[in-house]
């Protein structure tokens, strides 16, 4: 029998829309993300706008290579993914810095307190720490009203740099998953 993940809780969509908004308005034309239950809702919008090309990823590494093409193209982009992603990039990381791209990483954080699936929780409680010593700002968001707001003042900053930075969506606003067997 196999095992699935299902959403537990309140989650209030807004915070999805307020950071799609922010994307907007950051002049984010390409979307690489990893299918994700908690990013669901923005994976949705941002595939249904036209202005943006959203580009499933199989790894979240992928991302950060396809995000300094982009920007070689002369296009924005973001990286969406859940934290236990995190690890998979550290290495590719150290391109952002090398080569002096942009780099807007949107995390739904797994691994915080509610947790039930015991693989995510030794990244979510090391992603931030991670991130700072990959070079990697980081914007802890715990108040799903506050999720555009540091998306599109990490995406400013990111965007006039450039530099990295990831905007960290607490497991809170997303809604703990339930793990099941």
């Amino acid at each position: 029998m196999g095992t699935t993940e299902a959403a537990v809780g309140g989650t209030h969509p807004g915070w999805s829309d307020d950071v799609f908004q922010a994307l907007l308005e950051l002049d984010v034309r390409q979307v690489a993300y990893v299918p994700d239950a908690g990013l669901v809702r923005l994976i949705e919008a941002c595939r249904a706008q036209a202005s943006m090309t959203a580009v499933p990823l199989t790894s979240e590494e992928e991302g950060v290579a396809l995000l300094a093409g982009a920007w070689l193209g002369g296009q924005r982009g973001v990286l969406l993914m859940q934290g236990s992603g995190i690890g998979n990039c550290v290495n590719m990381l150290s391109l952002t810095r090398t080569c002096r791209f942009p780099l807007l990483i949107v995390v739904t954080m797994r691994g915080q307190a509610g947790e039930t699936n015991p693989w995510q929780v030794p990244m979510g409680r090391i992603a931030a720490p991670v991130l700072d010593l990959a070079g990697v700002a980081v914007s802890q968001v715990i108040d799903e009203a506050d999720a555009g707001k540091a998306v599109a003042e990490m995406g400013r900053e990111v965007f006039s740099g450039p530099t990295a930075a990831a905007v960290l969506i607490a497991q809170k606003v997303i809604g703990v998953k339930e793990f099941e067997e």
